[in-house]
């Protein structure tokens, strides 16, 4: 059964964008971009399962994951979306579009290439179960919790949006922390669906990025073989790093699509 998505949607008219987000991330992260892309065109965001506000159920999987997408485009009443996703969201998008290709009018994929990676989380994991453990009462607390397991500030900050105030005053993750460890392997895994999507495509990068290297393009390529490649000076949440950059682009080939 698919999950019912929490979502943002600033209404409008038009054929909307559909904004995913990745791991550990939500549609409160897109707030900024989704500011601007409002001003002349319908924008969705959305919080995948065990995200965000969204419900927290078993199994990450992406045709789940892709069913509880084209499940919400049912209850909005869209037939075609353009759909971005960033990084995890990107695979959602990919396996939306092989899944059903007609429900996808454009498909924009941030940082990410459609196959299996290594795991790289484990840090990242530590951290969160012992903010969850230590139960913080202010966001320096769980900023010193994190940094235990977590050197790099930007991401503390990042897994900071995380937090909520609990009924009982401190500060607790939102996420469905047990439920993305407990299936991490198929986050890992390659995007559902089999053959290519020849739909109008952007593939934006990050050049200090290690998920769309230059090796990984002809496989890239078989998947999505009109993907247009645009890389920007910027890692991995090159969104958040280069937001002008990352509209012009996105705007720029939604402009030439239609």
């Amino acid at each position: 059964m698919p999950v019912e998505l929490n979502h943002i949607d600033t209404g409008g008219e038009g054929v909307p964008l559909v904004v995913v987000h990745g791991l550990l991330g939500s549609a409160d992260n897109w707030r900024s971009h989704i500011k601007k892309w409002r001003d002349s065109r319908r924008v969705i965001a959305v919080d995948l399962r065990n995200h965000g506000r969204s419900p927290h159920v078993e199994g990450m999987g992406y045709e789940a994951m892709a069913e509880d997408l084209m499940a919400l485009l049912d209850r909005l009443d869209v037939q075609k979306a353009h759909l971005l996703g960033h990084s995890m969201g990107g695979k959602v998008v990919i396996s939306v579009a092989r899944l059903a290709p007609s429900r996808v009018a454009s498909l924009i994929v941030a940082d990410i290439a459609p196959q299996a990676y290594g795991h790289d989380h484990d840090a990242i994991f530590a951290g969160l179960r012992h903010l969850e453990s230590g139960a913080p009462t202010t966001r320096g607390e769980a900023d010193a919790l994190l940094a235990e397991h977590v050197d790099e500030r930007s991401t503390r900050l990042f897994l900071a949006t995380n937090l909520e105030r609990g009924e009982q005053g401190g500060l607790r993750l939102r996420i469905g922390l047990d439920e993305i460890e407990g299936d991490y392997g198929a986050i890992m895994a390659a995007p559902a669906g089999e053959g290519a999507f020849e739909g109008p495509t952007l593939v934006v990068r990050g050049s200090r990025s290690q998920y769309v290297t230059d090796e990984m393009l002809p496989a890239l390529r078989r998947v999505l073989p009109d993907a247009e490649l645009v890389t920007l000076e910027a890692g991995h949440w090159l969104h958040a790093e280069q937001p002008e950059a990352f509209q012009e682009a996105v705007n720029r080939f939604l402009d030439e699509v239609g």
